[in-house]
C-alpha cells in the first residue's frame, strides 16, 4: 500500500553533518511526486540526515487513506528505537503530517518543517469544489482543503510539536492569486499557512510550485532541523510585522 523513492546524495554544500540516527521523511504536495523533493533530499543527505523521499498518489485518495498509508510506511522505516524522526513537507504533505500526529503520533517525533502548507485551507479549493472536472483532475484530497470549519486542516488542532513554517509571497498563477485574498504564493494565502503553536515562521520570495527547490529555503529547513528555529536569512517580513 506504500512505496518510496530514494536518491543518492549530491555534492552541494550543506550544514554541519548530523548523526545518522536522525531520519527525515519528505512529503511532496498535491499533484506532485517524490521527484519534486529530490533536491531537498540530496541536501539533507549531505547534511548528515537519513532522508526518505516518500512518494504517494495524492490525486487518487482522500486524506484519511493517505495518512494510513503514510503510517504503514513509517512503521517499516522510521519508528524504531534509536531514531529521531523529523518531517519536511510541501503543501498537502503538511496536512498529512498534522493528521498523522493527531491520530498516531510517533513516539520518536522530532521537528517538522512545512513549506507552503494550507494549514487553514485555501480559497483555491473553495473555488474548485463545485466543478467536477477539477475533482476528477486533482482528486478527492483537494476537495478536503477548503477554508470552511469542516475542512480537514481546520478540524485539526494547533501544533503541539516543534514546527517551523516557510511561506512564499511570489506567484506564477495569476488566476489562483485573483481568487485568494491578500498576499499568496499562487496557491495558498500567507495568513492561511500559519498555525497556532508554531515555533517559527518566515516568508520568502518564492512561489508555491518551486519553494522546495530554492537553495535559500533549503538552508532554512536544515537550520530549523538543527536548531529549532530559522536563521531568518534572505527573508521578507510577514504582513503586519
Amino acid at each position: 500500500m506504500f512505496f518510496f523513492f530514494i536518491i543518492g546524495s549530491s555534492n552541494s554544500l550543506a550544514a554541519e553533518p548530523k548523526n545518522k540516527t536522525e531520519a527525515v521523511v519528505l512529503l511532496h504536495g498535491l499533484g506532485r511526486t517524490a521527484k519534486s523533493m529530490v533536491y531537498m533530499e540530496q541536501r539533507l543527505t549531505v547534511a548528515g540526515y537519513t532522508a526518505y523521499n516518500y512518494d504517494y498518489e495524492s490525486r487518487k485518495n482522500e486524506i484519511g487513506y493517505l495518512v494510513e498509508d503514510l503510517h504503514e510506511f513509517l512503521e517499516a522505516c522510521c519508528l524504531q528505537d534509536g531514531i529521531l524522526l523529523h518531517f519536511v513537507t510541501h503543501s498537502l504533505g503538511g496536512v498529512l503530517v498534522r493528521a498523522l500526529i493527531a491520530e498516531k503520533r510517533p513516539d520518536n517525533l522530532g521537528r517538522v518543517v512545512m513549506l507552503s502548507p494550507p494549514n487553514k485551507g485555501t480559497e483555491a479549493a473553495d473555488y474548485i469544489k463545485d466543478y467536477s472536472l477539477f475533482k476528477d483532475l486533482l482528486g478527492p484530497a483537494s476537495m478536503q482543503l477548503g477554508t470552511g470549519p469542516d475542512s480537514v486542516p481546520n478540524r485539526l488542532g494547533p501544533a503541539d510539536f516543534e514546527l517551523g513554517i516557510i511561506a512564499g509571497d511570489r506567484t506564477i498563477d495569476p488566476i489562483s492569486s485573483w481568487i485568494i485574498p491578500g498576499k499568496d504564493d499562487g496557491k495558498v494565502a500567507i495568513e492561511r499557512t500559519k498555525l497556532e503553536g508554531m515555533a517559527d515562521f518566515v516568508v520568502m520570495h518564492v512561489s508555491h510550485a518551486f519553494i522546495m527547490e530554492e537553495p535559500a529555503v533549503v538552508d532554512e529547513v536544515i537550520f530549523f532541523l538543527q536548531q529549532g528555529r530559522f536563521r531568518h536569512s534572505e527573508v521578507l517580513p510577514a504582513p503586519g510585522e
